[in-house]
């Protein structure tokens, strides 16, 4: 029997039992996709991440991402709160201020994390998404996506805001719907859902910007039953391609923007998740960040 060491982490929060939850399975080089596949549905997180060498030595760790239904090539809170993970074990007991670059390779490709210790605060990670957003050529009408969530089309958009599809590695399909009522009466049909997405878009996304915490700049919500996750907690993936509706809507002016997401709420799992763009002839880089927490560790026995 071989005993693999595993962490359970909470992310995109600074208060244990809150945020998005995280395993993340140490030392599966030797795992077959089954029993990984199979490990994620035992841990039942959003996300399982796995750690296997690297393919390039500079690289601080390859990861694989498992929803409980299947393999993602990138996720944003894996990605953070692996980060810090690996930055602590290559750091040590960080005690002070410390600062450690950390690069995940991905399905997606590397990716390269910045992750940041400050004293009597919860670690820190912020990476550059691995590839923009761009946006998608179908989106679904109001009518369609109505029957989807349960909501009058008239509570479907808000200001110039309009259903969009963008995919940052992942493809989404954005709502923005009229406020936080309409966002927390939104129940999705995950049947109506599969026959009008098929296979191309799974993972569908409201977004307002009315906000619980006056410090936020969106409230979310993501649905993604056919992977597994009736409601994930915090999406990091899907801030990404959120970048991509705020530069078609809102057109921010050069410089660097800064927001933040709140999500979860209606799950009891508050979570943050902090978006920042940079704004110059287009869009030229997004940048995703957000806390971790450690909540537990133990071994694994296979």
């Amino acid at each position: 029997m071989t005993q693999l060491h595993f962490e359970l982490l909470d992310v995109f929060t600074t208060s244990r039992f809150s945020g998005n939850g995280l395993a993340v399975v140490k030392g599966a080089g030797d795992l077959t996709d089954q029993q990984m596949q199979a490990i994620a549905r035992e841990f039942n997180q959003s996300e399982t991440v796995f750690i296997l060498p690297t393919q390039n030595p500079a690289h601080s760790a390859r990861i694989r991402i498992f929803t409980p239904a299947s393999e993602l090539p990138f996720a944003g809170h894996p990605t953070v709160g692996t980060a810090v993970m690996v930055a602590i074990n290559q750091l040590g007991n960080v005690s002070g201020e410390e600062d450690a670059i950390v690069v995940l390779e991905e399905n997606v490709g590397p990716v390269r994390i910045g992750v940041s210790f400050r004293p009597d605060k919860q670690p820190f990670a912020e990476f550059d998404i691995p590839q923009m957003p761009v946006e998608m050529e179908h989106t679904p009408t109001n009518d369609e996506l109505s029957l989807v969530l349960g909501l009058p089309t008239s509570e479907i958009g808000f200001e110039n805001h309009r259903p969009s599809c963008f995919e940052a590695g992942m493809p989404f399909v954005l709502i923005p719907v009229r406020n936080l009522d309409v966002i927390g009466r939104a129940i999705v049909d995950e049947k109506a859902m599969l026959k009008l997405l098929g296979t191309q878009h799974q993972e569908v996304y409201l977004y307002c910007r009315e906000t619980v915490k006056r410090s936020c700049s969106f409230h979310a919500r993501m649905f993604a039953p056919t992977l597994g996750i009736s409601e994930d907690p915090a999406t990091g993936a899907a801030a990404a391609a959120l970048a991509g509706a705020v530069m078609k809507f809102d057109q921010p002016s050069t410089g660097t923007k800064n927001y933040i997401i709140e999500q979860g709420v209606e799950m009891g799992r508050p979570s943050e998740i902090h978006l920042e763009l940079v704004v110059k002839d287009g869009l030229k880089n997004v940048r995703i960040g957000g806390h971790v927490v450690k909540v537990a560790s133990g071994l694994l026995e296979i």
